[in-house]
């Protein structure tokens, strides 16, 4: 025999987690979307070997 299925949510016992626990909360999506849209932002260093920052030590590095 099973049990009969409960019409309303279960309340919640202390020591029970939260039904949400594990899922982002929208406010730390909404942080996460405004650092990745910076992230793309960032434009890249241009193709002359002067604007290289690594190029400027390859001499000193051996």
């Amino acid at each position: 025999m099973s049990a009969p299925t409960p019409a309303g949510p279960q309340p919640e016992a202390p020591g029970l987690q939260a039904l949400s626990f594990g899922r982002p909360s929208p406010a730390l999506i909404a942080r996460a979307d405004r650092g990745y849209a910076r992230f793309l932002a960032v434009q890249a260093p241009g193709a002359s070997t002067g604007d290289h920052v690594q190029d400027d030590n390859v001499a000193g590095a051996r």
